[in-house]
């Protein structure tokens, strides 16, 4: 059976969510609305022979692609770059219904993605350039051989994507390892399979540049064949159980690894904290925003006692304010949308209940209708909850009366995770303070979300939260590996870098030692002193040697004086 859908798009192009494929007897995957539960198309499930095929096709495209000099490929980037500036309200229409999020935050997604791209087709030639090494001082006499480093790619990149960030946390990562010269394997998520579909499709409308990138749709099965397919190597987005099968599959196989997964953000309200900005930005981070569906959303709240109960009604206050609901036009009345699929309600479920049963309370929220639900107030929450242990992902705010700023640092670093955190004070030294103690990869002072708006800071964090490294400098280099260069004529031989290739040399080595390496004017002075004694010993074992010679002799002419006399 054929099955077709499509988006409106008034730029002469096949339209980007448009997936004329046989399926036949292949499982597929079908496009649902989580806010109506309307079904709008499908794609097939990428088969594991079709993935062992992309591998190899990959494999060489991947040597013709990274022959291209990095402003060539720049410059095709940039016409993808053009594309997507051209099919904006296109795309905001296909993630609106594909995930259920306001197009408005759809574009907010775009614009984020498109800062980056910018950013980085801007300096990638400078980021990628071949740089000069200084001479060690072994070599310094050898003044015509050069030194430097180099990147080169990897070859094949496999890309996995999640699916709370369909577009913005796919589309830099794949450009980021085309500018560092690799071909790339995609696997969107099979959750947001529609936004998936209309990535590739945009792909396809630069000519120039689909050769060298594959899409690969489907769920495990299809990212497990990835794997097996032996990618040069693998970016992963997603759950730290994900990315502990994946890693331990690579392991394996000797594949390096990269992948930023989940986080269990904390947020430190001091006493001294502007608490009504404190609640509202809470809200926002930890709740409305894609519907709490951020690796780094608030995730649990430590608010020192003087300022608990001041607090925690400034939340409340802020969370009766969020309006739910879905709408398809670019205009939209609602704070918050749905969740995007039935799993993340059961893990949400599954939390709150952990949390009631062991002495928790709902203080406001708690209401599922559908996938959409309110934003959820929890109180009375400790450490033995999976509500401040596990991801939850989803629009519930557990807040946790604290004795003072240590007591709210010791529970903070009490978690596997370590991405990101945020702390509340109107003193920013102490702020600051507190901030250097938090075993996380990113800080936010006095709000929340906005690193990751800035295209040239770093993104990532620690622990279980991942070693990979998203936005800025970073995310393209991790794409790439150092090659070194030493080139020059034949050594000189009376380079020290020639002459201690020869045996006998042990003194000359010990010399170059001390005087290039001594901490203190004794050890640098250390081999003049030898010299100068061993030149002493020299004229002391000379004189003792003449003095030998001249007893000899005097010894002989007296022998033969008195053989003389008695004859």
């Amino acid at each position: 059976m054929k099955k077709t859908t499509s988006a409106a798009n008034g730029n002469g192009e096949a339209p980007l969510l448009s997936t004329k494929q046989e399926i036949g007897g292949r499982t597929e995957i079908s496009f649902t609305n989580p806010a109506t539960g309307e079904q709008f198309g499908s794609v097939p499930e990428a088969t594991a022979v079709e993935v062992a095929a992309a591998r190899r096709e990959m494999g060489a495209a991947a040597a013709v692609w990274a022959a291209k000099p990095v402003q060539e490929r720049v410059r095709i980037l940039r016409k993808l770059q053009e594309v997507i500036v051209d099919s904006l309200d296109e795309m905001t229409a296909v993630i609106n219904k594909d995930h259920g999020k306001s197009r408005q935050e759809a574009l907010i997604e775009l614009f984020m993605t498109l800062e980056k791209l910018k950013l980085y087709f801007s300096k990638a030639p400078e980021w990628l350039e071949s740089r000069r090494v200084p001479r060690g001082l072994t070599s310094i006499l050898s003044i015509s051989r050069q030194y430097y480093t180099e990147v080169m790619p990897y070859g094949v990149v496999a890309v996995i994507g999640p699916w709370n960030y369909p577009f913005e946390l796919v589309v830099p990562a794949v450009c980021s390892a085309l500018l560092a010269g690799n071909a790339v394997l995609v696997k969107p998520s099979e959750v947001s399979a529609a936004t998936g579909v209309m990535i590739e499709n945009l792909f396809k409308r630069v000519p120039e540049l689909s050769p060298f990138v594959r899409f690969l749709h489907g769920g495990p099965t299809v990212g497990a064949a990835i794997v097996q397919a032996q990618p040069d190597l693998i970016f992963l987005t997603g759950s730290v159980r994900t990315g502990q099968i994946v890693a331990q599959t690579a392991a394996e196989r000797m594949i390096p690894f990269l992948c930023e997964l989940g986080g269990k953000d904390p947020m430190i309200v001091l006493d001294d904290a502007d608490i009504l900005s404190a609640a509202k930005e809470c809200v926002w981070g930890g709740a409305a925003f894609n519907t709490g569906q951020s690796c780094v959303a608030v995730e649990r709240v430590y608010v020192v006692k003087e300022v608990y109960d001041q607090f925690l009604e400034a939340v409340i206050s802020e969370v009766k304010k969020q309006s739910i609901g879905y709408s398809a036009d670019t205009n939209n009345p609602y704070h918050m949308g749905p969740l995007t699929f039935e799993r993340q309600k059961h893990i949400i479920a599954e939390h709150l209940q952990d949390a009631q049963e062991k002495g928790a309370r709902i203080v406001y929220g708690g209401t599922i209708d559908g996938l959409f639900m309110e934003p959820t107030v929890v109180v009375d929450v400790d450490h033995t909850m999976k509500l401040m242990k596990e991801e939850t992902f989803g629009p519930v705010i557990p807040i946790m009366k604290v004795d003072d700023e240590l007591h709210a640092i010791q529970l903070a670093n009490d978690s596997r995770f370590g991405l990101g955190a945020y702390v509340w004070s109107r003193n920013e030294e102490r702020a600051q303070r507190v901030a250097q103690q938090l075993q996380v990869g990113m800080v936010n002072i006095n709000d929340v979300l906005v690193n990751y708006a800035v295209p040239d800071l770093a993104f990532g964090g620690v622990k279980l939260s991942g070693n990979a490294r998203t936005h800025g400098r970073e995310e393209v280099m991790q794409f790439t590996q150092p090659r070194s260069w030493s080139v020059g004529p034949p050594p000189l031989p009376f380079d020290p870098i020639t002459m201690i290739r020869q045996p006998n040399r042990y003194g000359m080595v010990k010399a170059m030692t001390q005087l290039f390496f001594g901490v203190t004017p004794r050890q640098r002075l250390q081999p003049a002193k030898e010299i100068l004694e061993e030149n002493a010993a020299v004229r002391r074992a000379g004189i003792m040697a003449l003095t030998a010679t001249a007893a000899a002799s005097l010894a002989a002419l007296l022998a033969v004086f008195s053989r003389r006399v008695r004859q």
